[in-house]
């Protein structure tokens, strides 16, 4: 098999047929490609460690599911066994030779079967036979590959029951837990709202038209166009109210995407040229640009190939019947869907809706940056739930642990309650000390800030008592637009953010993009886009960029008391910094000579990401005026594990022995050079991570609006020498969870123990 065959089925299987029509379609495949007789799928029924044939291409038998192999029983069961290929010119002569009746397997001696893994489980077996043809390695390597890849699919299809190999359900009643991604704070216990697409994309058949149909196919996708804009714009009059203008403006880039000479513009090329029936056109069409930007394989792009596909589905929806029942939603709805879209939110947006969960979706998702706005609990990326069974079943989201669990029990149920009654009646007292000092027991001043991105957050993070930014996500306000935003239109927003914190320190991240952080207008396609052309890379070769943005940074500082503080992103050597320094010293005299004399030098540093500056700390820290550590990426660098891939989810780990000593020797060297050093990563952001960083002698823990008011109770109620013996403890220890759980008694021990994650993993209290 070629390896692009290879590829090529798996995108097949991957682009929605439906299972059964999948497996169908892999093992008639197979035979062809390999040249082979028969190919078989067997699944392993977990309950009993039976294996079910699934599909079948080459033997004369009936219904495949009446075949069924008994336990640890057959050749196939010695493969679920060992958990490894195995290659054999007879299959007759292997002493696990298991006769099944009704099948003709003797005349097919060769045999070559390989295991489907996910994660370290056997899920099944993909078997290959033939009468005359011995099968070689290079053989047994492609359906391994081929294994390897649809595994994946097979684990996610047992667990959502979409592949069920009983004949009875689980009952309803049954409480379930799913696990996916925290994507926005909070507890909410409703009814499920399951909310599929009006149309789907790839169901779209093919179907051409006589040239008379032209005007017609043009006037029904016209129309449909128009209903779709008349849509987003009444959505985004809707949640005027609810939102500022930066996620207001993510209507507004959706659009753009309709504009007429974009995407409607190729839709009537397609029907004028190609003869092609509107819905036809429309599905080519948005397919290609979704197809070649989740080619990419970047998770920023991948996202906007989402909005495509909700524009593309939306475009067909208007060209059908229209049904409204989405828009009254019962009380306590809680939004269920494969993929939660902005324009859903839209939809349904009313106090009704108190939180939502997806099977897919990311952090950066434009549905997660809507949720957050609205305070709505938001779990996503919970890949495995039944969305067939859900509709009008009682569900609990929990937007702090990331978990969704389905019919709750009565103790469930009253163990939730009461988990939220106590999260609000905390954070009542936390409300009280918003205006009070950041400042341990005895006396020892830390500053407390917020990691910020949009308009919308900046009265959240006043109302938490955040004292400065420490973390201007410039990237954000570029994102949400459909070009780069001008020198002004960048002063203005920023302008918002310095008057709103004056005469607070405000620290502006120059703009921070490759990797994950791609912006739809300026595309960065490369094999690893993490160990290549983003940060301070970009904005350096770009210096027409970075000496706009520096320039607008400067503008919106004038007159104000605050400092300004510049971050330069991902800088990997010192060259970096002495470059991005002379830009920054031009674009000040720029602004001078334009008769901006009301600006004020600023404050220049350096946000360390990259392991190399852990060995130049000491020339490092001579050549700015502070410090900050991006504990986020620094984790994944350090340690070489991705925080989004769940196949190394145990490797990132952020209290890892050698992240804590590398923190505490970039601190070491920042104040014996009297300089400020701060940490901007998730880690401020828990209390764990607090009470190590201002052990460690960290001056500025800037995190998230959210987790602002829990770390403010822990620092003004614990001693900077208790901090100072619990980091000495831990930096002798071998390994994250001895340090974790460490920190965790000694808070319980001195009663902090309320401000320790939001409560305990659902396992505990089954």
């Amino acid at each position: 098999m070629k390896h692009d065959d290879l590829q090529d089925l798996l995108r097949e299987v991957a682009s929605g047929l439906g299972l059964r029509r999948a497996f169908s379609m892999v093992v008639s495949r197979v035979t062809r490609l390999m040249e082979c007789d028969v190919c078989s799928l067997f699944i392993l029924d977990a309950e009993d460690n039976s294996l079910q044939l699934v599909a079948n291409h080459g033997y004369e038998i009936g219904e495949v599911r009446d075949i069924v192999i008994p336990p640890n029983e057959g050749v196939v069961g010695t493969v679920v066994r060992r958990a490894e290929p195995l290659n054999l010119a007879d299959v007759r002569q292997h002493p696990s030779y298991y006769d099944v009746a009704s099948v003709n397997e003797e005349d097919f001696p060769r045999f070559l079967a390989v295991p489907l893994i996910e994660y370290g489980q056997v899920l099944g077996v993909l078997v290959a036979q033939s009468a005359t043809r011995s099968f070689t390695e290079d053989d047994a390597g492609s359906l391994t590959l081929l294994a390897t890849g649809l595994a994946p699919h097979i684990a996610h299809a047992l667990a959502t029951k979409e592949l069920d190999l009983h004949t009875v359900r689980a009952t309803q009643l049954e409480q379930r837990q799913f696990k996916g991604y925290a994507g926005s704070p909070g507890i909410a216990i409703g009814t499920a709202v399951l909310r599929q697409p009006d149309a789907q994309l790839e169901l779209v058949p093919f179907r051409q038209i006589e040239s008379e149909g032209i005007e017609a196919a043009l006037t029904d996708f016209d129309q449909a166009l128009e209903v779709v804009r008349s849509d987003i714009t009444a959505g985004k009059e809707r949640m005027q109210d609810a939102l500022g203008p930066e996620e207001l403006a993510l209507f507004d880039a959706y659009l753009h995407m309709l504009d007429d000479e974009a995407l409607p513009l190729e839709v009537r090329d397609a029907i004028r040229e190609d003869l092609l029936w509107s819905q036809t056109a429309v599905k080519r069409v948005f397919t290609k640009h979704i197809r070649d930007i989740e080619r990419s394989e970047n998770h920023y792009l991948a996202e906007r190939g989402q909005d495509l596909r909700d524009l593309a589905q939306s475009i067909l929806a208007a060209m059908q019947p229209r049904t409204d029942t989405i828009r009254d939603i019962p009380p306590d709805t809680i939004l269920v869907a494969h993929e939660i879209t902005a324009s859903m939110l839209s939809e349904v947006h009313s106090e009704h809706l108190i939180g939502f969960a997806a099977l897919a979706g990311s952090m950066n998702s434009h549905a997660t940056i809507l949720a957050r706005a609205l305070n709505l609990p938001a779990v996503i990326g919970a890949k495995d739930i039944p969305l067939a069974e859900l509709d009008n079943t009682p569900i609990i989201v929990d937007g702090f642990t990331g978990e969704v669990i389905v019919n709750p029990s009565p103790a469930t149920l009253e163990r939730f309650r009461n988990l939220a009654e106590s999260e609000q009646t905390f954070q009542v007292e936390l409300e009280t000390i918003r205006d009070l000092p950041c400042e341990t027991l005895d006396g020892h001043r830390i500053n407390i800030w917020v990691n910020i991105g949009l308009g919308s957050e900046i009265s959240r993070s006043l109302d938490r008592g955040a004292e400065g930014i420490g973390l201007f996500r410039t990237e954000v306000p570029f994102a949400v637009r459909s070009r780069f935003p001008t020198e002004e239109e960048q002063r203005q927003i920023y302008r918002e953010h310095m008057d709103a914190f004056n005469p607070q320190p405000v620290t502006m991240r120059t703009l921070d993009i490759g990797g994950d952080k791609d912006l739809p207008y300026f595309k960065i396609e490369e094999d690893n886009p993490f160990l290549g052309w983003r940060g301070i890379r970009v904005t350096l070769d770009h210096p027409d960029i970075f000496l706009q943005q520096i320039r607008a940074m400067f503008k919106a500082n004038a007159g104000l008391e605050g400092v300004l503080r510049i971050m330069l992103p991902m800088v990997s050597n010192l060259e970096e910094i002495r470059v991005a320094k002379r830009l920054i010293d031009q674009a000040f005299q720029e602004i001078k000579d334009e008769g901006v004399t009301d600006a004020k030098e600023p404050q220049v540093g350096v946000l360390v990401e990259v392991p190399s500056l852990i060995f130049l700390r000491q020339k490092l820290i001579n050549m700015v005026d502070f410090l900050a550590i991006g504990t986020n990426d620094l984790t994944q660098y350090m340690l070489a594990a991705s925080r989004t891939n769940p196949r190394v989810a145990e490797q990132y780990q952020e209290f890892d022995p050698a992240m804590l000593i590398a923190l505490r020797m970039l601190a070491k060297t920042a104040h014996e050079a009297r300089k400020p050093i701060g940490i901007c990563g998730e880690l401020a952001g828990s209390v764990e991570g607090a009470v190590l960083c201002i052990g460690m002698g960290y001056d500025v823990l800037s995190m998230n609006a959210t987790n602002i008011p829990r770390v403010k109770w822990v620092v003004r109620n614990i001693t900077l020498t208790n901090c100072r013996r619990i980091v000495a403890r831990v930096l002798r220890m071998s390994n994250a969870n001895d340090t974790l759980n460490y920190i965790r008694e000694q808070l319980a021990g001195a009663g902090l123990d309320r401000a320790l994650s939001r409560h305990k993993p659902y396992e505990l209290f089954l």
